[in-house]
């Protein structure tokens, strides 16, 4: 069976965000993206990339001797191959994560793999590409998250958490600051006024390498 991908680039770097933050993590980012949100800060991913047999990504992810890895875009559901990789990376001993948009289905996934999963909050200008059957899909070691552009955006995912019940639902919600669109000082000041059960995060390659590639 071909299980060939179309990579963007692999890297070891620190994870940025989500519950492993801080910790050394391999990245693998696939090529392609359906959805055009307005921050997106991976454009270079939406196209090019070089086509790639899964025994070479599973050989270059091994020689960094990684705990985690982190497969990411793009989007990289948008490839069916993804799936296939992630079992073959679990199988190989790895805590892997996978971050994807909420927009393509969850079925299929294997349950090892922590997903983080997007739901797109108005400002994004994608929140019609939400696909709220993959709840049901996430498990209590998986995380969502929201990107928070303004305060539209904050009051829109404290009525998603509460309508789909997402604080009992996974072991982590995570709301991140738009960069350079909402101050993160701002954001942490409306999570305590409301005491919500979420964490906040900041993209911390953003500050330890200013958004470079690779990172």
């Amino acid at each position: 069976m071909m299980t060939d991908l179309r990579i963007t680039e692999i890297f070891y770097s620190l994870q940025g965000e989500t519950r492993t933050v801080g910790l050394p993590t391999v990245f693998v980012r696939l090529t392609g993206c359906p959805l055009r949100c307005g921050y997106c800060d991976t454009e270079y991913a939406f196209h090019g990339g070089e086509k790639r047999t899964q025994q070479s990504i599973l050989e270059e992810v091994a020689s960094h001797k990684p705990r985690y890895v982190t497969v990411t875009g793009g989007e990289p559901l948008a490839q069916p191959n993804c799936l296939p990789l992630l079992t073959e990376l679990c199988n190989q001993g790895y805590e892997v994560s996978l971050e994807t948009s909420g927009a393509i289905t969850l079925e299929g996934v294997d349950p090892r793999v922590v997903t983080v999963m997007d739901l797109k909050t108005p400002a994004s200008n994608e929140v019609s590409r939400n696909l709220y059957e993959n709840i049901d899909h996430l498990s209590q070691q998986d995380q969502v998250k929201f990107v928070i552009c303004n305060r539209g955006d904050y009051e829109w995912a404290r009525f998603k958490m509460d309508e789909y019940r997402l604080a009992d639902k996974v072991d982590e919600i995570l709301f991140s600051p738009s960069f350079g669109q909402v101050h993160a000082r701002e954001l942490a000041e409306w999570i305590l006024a409301d005491n919500l059960p979420v964490r906040l995060q900041l993209q911390m390659h953003k500050l330890l390498w200013d958004d470079a590639a690779g990172h």
